[in-house]
């Protein structure tokens, strides 16, 4: 079940700020707080009480286990902090399969958009500095999930909306 589509707006755009706070927390502290990864996992759970318990959520928490598992992986390699790890698996939570994969690419396009800025403007940020060289995935993480997220709910400029349905009155004789 794709929590993102049915839930209301208000409730969308407290998780665009919590993945803005990411983004920015990430950017400037290479840490991303549990108090948002657990505004993230909070909405989620608001959404679905808000939406109702469906049988299809089954799909929603194998995703959350299955991102933090392996993010937990990515993690102890020193792939992934685990703030982005927590970050991501809460958004595990907001979509079903279909979802997932969408939002992995759109996390892993932006992540290459992000690493290859850093690289760019490595010169500028004292290449000397061991932060320098670590790239702060949650602004992919979130940049990723907004744009995803905007593409499901149909929020994107540009992006055609479905005609509303046609109604035939059929006359009988």
């Amino acid at each position: 079940m794709n929590l993102v589509v049915g839930a209301p707006l208000w409730l969308v755009l407290l998780l665009v700020v919590a993945l803005a706070v990411a983004a920015i927390e990430d950017a400037v502290r290479l840490r991303i707080s549990n108090l948002t990864c657990l505004v993230v996992i909070v909405c989620a759970i608001a959404a679905v009480a808000l939406e109702g318990f469906q049988p299809a959520l089954w799909q929603n928490a194998a995703v959350f286990i299955l991102v933090l598992m392996l993010g937990t992986a990515a993690f102890a390699a020193g792939v992934l902090g685990g703030g982005d790890v927590k970050l991501l698996a809460g958004l595990g939570l907001w979509v079903n399969f279909s979802g997932a994969m969408a939002l992995v690419a759109a996390v892993f396009l932006a992540g290459g958009l992000v690493a290859l800025l850093y690289l760019a403007t490595r010169a500028m940020r004292r290449a000397t500095d061991w932060k320098s060289r670590r790239v702060p995935y949650g602004i992919a993480i979130a940049i990723g999930a907004i744009f995803v997220f905007g593409l499901q709910r149909g929020h994107l400029p540009g992006q055609p909306r479905p005609l509303p349905p046609i109604k035939i009155l059929l006359r009988h004789h």
